[in-house]
């Protein structure tokens, strides 16, 4: 039981120094995402001011359209959801195990016969490069 107390303790006190990690990380997103907002917003406040003034001066001509801007409560991109998903997603790149410069990661493997077991890099041979293909049959 002590052990389990143990490992249980080691669990939080990562959890607690990732969060406290990431958490500056995760501020500066929140940010990018509200100030995207804001310039949609903004850009959508002024195309409405712009198309007032063109209608109170009839004899000009318009300008060439923009893509219209819609930015409504259904669109936005910083919300609740976007900020969990963003979150969850820096914490799995946090707690990922291969990272860029260090090492593969070398998981187990078991062959198509389910008798033996082995790593991944145990198929490597020589100098000649390991090539994993993920293919798709869709």
């Amino acid at each position: 039981m002590l052990h389990s107390l143990g490992v249980h303790t080691l669990q939080l006190l990562t959890q607690v120094a990732a969060c406290i990690l990431l958490f500056p990380r995760f501020l500066l997103t929140a940010l990018m995402l509200w100030l995207l907002d804001f310039l949609c917003i903004r850009k959508k406040v002024l195309l409405i001011g712009s198309r007032a003034e063109e209608e109170a001066s009839p004899g000009q001509e318009p300008p060439p359209d923009d893509p219209p801007v819609c930015v409504s409560d259904s669109n936005r991109m910083f919300t609740l959801e976007s900020l969990k998903a963003v979150w969850h997603g820096q914490k799995l790149d946090f707690f990922k195990s291969a990272h860029v410069g260090s090492s593969a990661p070398n998981p187990e493997v078991i062959q198509l016969d389910g008798q033996k077991r082995l790593r991944i890099l145990d198929y490597a041979r020589g100098k000649r490069p390991l090539i994993l293909n993920f293919g798709s049959c869709t």
